[in-house]
């Protein structure tokens, strides 16, 4: 899992029967410090996340599918948590 900031949407008008109805979103993986990293991933969006938002995300694919309800499934990465803060000791 890491943390990430959703940068855009993707639009996929022609995809797998098991994505319909599924947002896709563009993340950006951040750091420690809550900056961008440069480390894009499509994830499908679970939480009603949006452009701007910081997001948890499940990038294990077994993980992700079983999430989606899906086996086997094209599925790598989903969104599966809104975050609010984030607090390092």
């Amino acid at each position: 899992m890491y943390i990430a900031k959703v940068i855009g949407t993707v639009v996929s008008t022609i995809k797998i029967s098991h994505l319909e109805g599924h947002k896709l979103l563009l993340v950006d993986q951040l750091d420690l410090e809550g900056q961008e990293t440069g480390y894009y991933d499509i994830a499908v969006d679970v939480v009603q996340a949006g452009p701007g938002d910081t997001v948890l995300v499940l990038d294990e694919g077994n993980g992700a599918r079983q999430v989606l309800g899906l086996d086997p499934g094209a599925v790598r990465a989903v969104i599966v948590g809104l975050v609010d803060e984030v607090v390092l000791s």
